[in-house]
């Protein structure tokens, strides 16, 4: 009877199908899947890659656009030549608004590729070392955050204003010079990247300083300081990979920050330079034109604003669920 049992069970086991294999995710590779699976995240990435591909292309389809004055359509209402008006200068507004965010895109970029490094670098500087590293650097960050940050942010782009920082990207494609970013310092854009990313790496380096003050306690870290490694080869092996995740969030997080301060900047006109499309100067230009029922402009300029800054925001957002391991779920 017992043998009988035991065959039956067998065969059982035997007909019954495998159980399927769970293959575990790392945190990137559930971040990812995470990301793919969300459609707001994923159509906010694209709204991103549009304003991204825009910025690259527009000044190159788009060459002749600063040339082009034509004052007999200057102020001309949205029409089937003009989907969104012109502007005084008889230009077009959607070029205009699509060159600008050349402008903007350029200057989150290069702001925040100077403030991610610099406050993960900080941030994971205070929280490992502690002691006067941390205190220097804590006293650094609240003297920056005791000025009021307008003021500061103007003062820091004039002192800053005869550096260079770039002579220009050139890129060679099908034979012709292609400059996707706008890099000269005639353009008063090399002052602002410099004084945008001093304001803008206190955030990550508070939130890199507390996550390393908690990673210095975990085995793997005590592991490698028993065994006598050198403090700043665990730093950059063991302790920076593991807060790299909150510099890609803050890195798409900031590009608020620097749009908006940008829009700010060149609406009281302390910006780009003269000529230069950019949104804040567009609704510093238009926003007498809505006394005489001139809305366009400075419709274009908001609604291009609000576009990329919510589809940011959203990204942002489930960009830093994703990479938050308290979230996963089995």
């Amino acid at each position: 009877m017992t043998q009988q049992s035991d065959n039956s069970t067998a065969q059982a086991q035997a007909a019954a199908p495998e159980a399927p294999v769970i293959i575990g995710r790392s945190l990137w590779g559930d971040a990812f899947y995470r990301l793919r699976r969300d459609r707001s995240a994923v159509a906010c990435f694209l709204v991103i890659m549009f304003f991204a591909a825009i910025a690259i292309l527009g000044p190159h389809i788009y060459s002749n656009w600063a040339g082009q004055y034509d004052y007999a359509n200057s102020y001309e209402a949205p029409s089937w030549q003009y989907p969104l008006g012109t502007d005084v200068l008889g230009r077009s507004v959607l070029q205009k608004t699509l060159l600008a965010a050349n402008t903007s895109m350029t200057v989150g970029l290069m702001s925040n590729i100077i403030a991610i490094p610099l406050g993960m670098i900080l941030g994971a500087l205070a929280g490992y070392f502690g002691g006067w590293v941390d205190d220097v650097i804590v006293w650094l960050y609240n003297t920056l955050l005791a000025v009021p940050g307008i003021i500061l942010l103007v003062a820091i782009k004039f002192a800053f204003k005869g550096v260079v920082l770039f002579k220009g990207l050139s890129v060679p494609l099908f034979g012709h010079t292609y400059r996707p970013l706008l890099m000269d310092l005639d353009q008063g854009l090399s002052g602002m990247y410099i004084a945008l990313g001093v304001m803008g790496w206190i955030g990550t380096c508070r939130l890199v300083r507390a996550e390393t003050m908690k990673i210095r306690e975990l085995d793997y870290v005590l592991a490698a300081r028993s065994v006598g490694s050198n403090s700043f080869m665990i730093l950059f092996r063991h302790v920076l990979p593991n807060v790299l995740h909150l510099g890609i969030i803050q890195f798409s997080l900031g590009f608020i920050g620097a749009i908006g301060a940008e829009v700010t900047l060149s609406y009281l006109g302390l910006g780009v330079g003269a000529g230069v499309p950019s949104w804040g100067s567009m609704i510093n230009e238009a926003r007498m034109n809505l006394v005489v029922g001139r809305w366009w402009e400075i419709s274009a300029a908001v609604g291009a604003v609000f576009l990329l800054v919510l589809a940011l925001n959203i990204f942002g957002d489930r960009l830093r669920d994703a990479f938050d391991p308290r979230l996963r779920v089995a």
